[in-house]
């Protein structure tokens, strides 16, 4: 599968661009996850957009932060990939991106994220560790990595 990416501020996004993102995290994360909570949580703003298209949809997507909007240093949030994706490489392909993004607009330093707890293995293949105990967001375990 080809992936186009595209990352940007989010004063640059497109209003077709925005309502994607929102509609691909409502998906997922209220949808699908059955979780009531409040997406829209004012650090979009303050956030740098990686947006991963194929044929015209968007299919991934995560938010980068720089240190001292969230955490210490710098940080990945809302990390989605679309369902008509799935198992197919496409969350592998996202946080390489992620990653790579995050060290070529902060610098090549730690990254923090507050990772579902379900994905932990996951995010420990990215050579994340798991720092601190579990804690509940949304009724929904994490960990801070």
């Amino acid at each position: 599968m080809q992936i186009d990416w595209v990352c940007k501020p989010f004063n640059e996004l497109s209003l077709l661009e925005l309502y994607a993102i929102l509609q691909l995290r409502n998906e997922v994360f209220v949808v699908e996850q059955n979780c009531v909570f409040q997406d829209a949580d004012g650090k979009d703003e303050l956030s740098i957009h990686l947006l991963g298209w194929a044929n015209q949809q968007l299919v991934a997507y995560s938010r980068l932060i720089e240190a001292g909007v969230v955490y210490e240093m710098p940080s990945i949030g809302r990390v989605v990939n679309s369902p008509s994706v799935r198992n197919n490489g496409v969350g592998k392909l996202l946080m390489e991106e992620s990653i790579k993004w995050c060290n070529q607009l902060f610098g090549n330093t730690s990254i923090k994220i507050g990772a579902q707890l379900y994905l932990k293995h996951f995010y420990e293949s990215f050579g994340f560790v798991q720092v601190g105990h579990i804690y509940d967001e949304d009724e929904i375990d994490h960990i801070h990595m």
